[in-house]
């Protein structure tokens, strides 16, 4: 507990940045350690940065780390300091140097999971874009992989939703501290995260104000805790670009879903691979291939819901729906009727559970398509 404190205390030190933190620790490993030393030993180590030596010689932040400590106890909140074993190892990898030095996690995940990908894309999702992102992350399903992202509205939000659908574990990286969630709307989701063992990590202590300038901040973490980060909607400019840059300087593998040239959500993907910034996604199979990674499962991993029907058992009226919408997607009830010799009861019935098994979607209009 006490060296808990004292680590807190020393990434709240107004001035000192998480670099600066690094090579301070590079030199006194222990933060108690560091709350120990002289001004005389301050000078020399931040020479005139006397905002950094003040607080520590002074030990100004210790009441509000005790403040922050006894919140994270009382919240379940787990304190993740890089000398801890539970700390992200990716984020000590070279490169890596501007990452936080302590984290604030809530949830029982493991961010230190064999394999971890990260998904973001623009807070404008269009179908296409929720609907890929369904679509990869449903091939991900019993493979052991951790999706990670930023809980915002659009991709991020699809990304973790789509998470929970096929049982992976997700984490969400916020931009501000646990006491709170924005967007609000998605409390129910950041609750679902957390009970289906994923969880919400952020690098800023509670009572944190909602600052837009954290948020370009934390896509540094998300693209840090990943092997690899696939874009899936962007625009020509936008915080997914900017997670994919840090992700390329960071030496991780980046991969971008393609899309028509001229859909304006699509343009930032197809830079990305007309300037071999990104690989092409089509399927889960580019990122295993680029990974060198080997599948977990036999189930085949293409986007024609083949790998759907290896964990559900079809009836002959779903098998019959399947196979029409398998030739003819995007069809309405009263189309599936009359490319079948089902009747609407049994077609309603049947589009029903195999909508609750996530083997059809309903799109606007009532139109029906295999995932």
């Amino acid at each position: 507990m006490g060296n808990q404190l004292y680590a807190i205390a020393l990434a709240m030190t107004p001035g000192l940045s998480c670099s600066g933190c690094r090579k301070l620790l590079d030199i006194h490993a222990d933060p108690e350690e560091i709350f120990g030393l002289t001004k005389k030993d301050l000078v020399e180590l931040f020479g005139q940065h006397h905002q950094i030596i003040d607080a520590i010689a002074g030990k100004t932040m210790m009441g509000r780390a005790e403040e922050e400590l006894a919140w994270a106890e009382k919240n379940d909140v787990r304190i993740l300091f890089i000398t801890d074993a539970d700390y992200p190892q990716r984020l000590k990898l070279p490169g890596c140097e501007d990452t936080p030095t302590l984290l604030y996690l809530k949830g029982a995940c493991d961010l230190n999971a064999e394999r971890v990908v990260s998904v973001v894309g623009t807070r404008r999702a269009t179908e296409y874009g929720k609907d890929m992102t369904s679509k990869l992350i449903g091939q991900l399903q019993g493979e052991g992989v951790m999706v990670v992202s930023g809980l915002a509205y659009g991709i991020d939000a699809a990304a973790h939703r789509s998470s929970l659908q096929y049982g992976l574990t997700t984490v969400g990286v916020l931009g501000h501290g646990l006491d709170q969630i924005y967007p609000p709307e998605n409390r129910g989701l950041a609750r679902d995260m957390v009970y289906g063992g994923g969880g919400l990590i952020t690098e800023y202590p509670s009572q944190t104000k909602i600052n837009p300038r954290y948020f370009p901040a934390r896509n540094r973490i998300i693209a840090a805790l990943s092997d690899a980060t696939i874009v899936v909607e962007a625009a020509e400019k936008g915080g997914a670009l900017i997670t994919a840059g840090i992700a390329n300087g960071y030496h991780r593998d980046v991969f971008a879903v393609p899309g028509r040239v001229y859909d304006s959500y699509s343009k930032g993907c197809n830079n990305l691979i007309a300037n071999n910034r990104a690989n092409i996604i089509r399927t889960m199979d580019d990122l295993y291939y680029s990974m060198g990674w080997e599948r977990k499962c036999r189930a085949k991993s293409g986007m024609d819901g083949v790998q759907q029907q290896l964990f559900v058992a079809l009836s002959n009226e779903e098998q019959a729906i399947y196979d029409i919408l398998q030739a003819s997607p995007n069809l309405t009830m009263e189309e599936i009727k009359a490319k079948s010799e089902l009747s609407l009861p049994k077609i309603a019935n049947a589009l029903l559970n195999m909508e609750l098994n996530s083997i059809v979607k309903c799109l606007p209009g009532k139109l029906y398509r295999c995932y």
